[in-house]
């Protein structure tokens, strides 16, 4: 009885951890593929992809990092699937802006603090079945969060 009931819990979790590591793959692709398109996105448009996914040590991370001209510019990259529960923008919230503000500031510690003009925008990806890709970029998105200051 107990090996039966050992084969069922194992059994269970078995089928738990494949339908939840499955739809954790899928969406982590959808956003893969949302950055890349947000990309080739951006270089259409006269940007300078300079990095993708930096990831600070002060635990801020940027999507992507990019020169537009003369000014650094730091992008969040959202992707869906459909919009019924908003834009993609409303995602990017206060806590969120506090974490690419770090990243960004990390950024700039490496090149030494240039005075350098930069902005934070935002790329929505909508990759909705049957439809083409619809992106859109929000030019300064928002400012550096507070209580940061450069």
């Amino acid at each position: 009885m107990t090996s039966g009931l050992v084969q069922s819990i194992a059994s269970f979790s078995e089928r738990w951890r494949k339908r939840f590591s499955g739809s954790t793959a899928r969406h982590l692709e959808r956003g893969a593929s949302g950055e890349k398109l947000a990309c080739r996105y951006l270089r259409r448009h006269g940007f300078k992809i300079l990095y993708r996914n930096f990831r600070g040590r002060s635990g801020g991370e940027i999507d992507i990092v990019c020169r537009d001209v003369d000014t650094l510019v730091f992008v969040e990259v959202k992707t869906r699937t459909r919009e019924d529960f908003g834009r993609p923008l409303d995602a990017v919230d206060k806590q969120k802006q506090k974490r690419i503000s770090r990243g960004a500031l990390a950024w700039l510690r490496m090149l030494d603090n240039p005075d350098i003009l930069f902005r934070f925008d935002v790329v929505e990806v909508i990759l909705a079945e049957e439809a083409p890709p619809r992106i859109e970029l929000l030019r300064n998105a928002f400012p550096l969060s507070e209580p940061y200051i450069y």
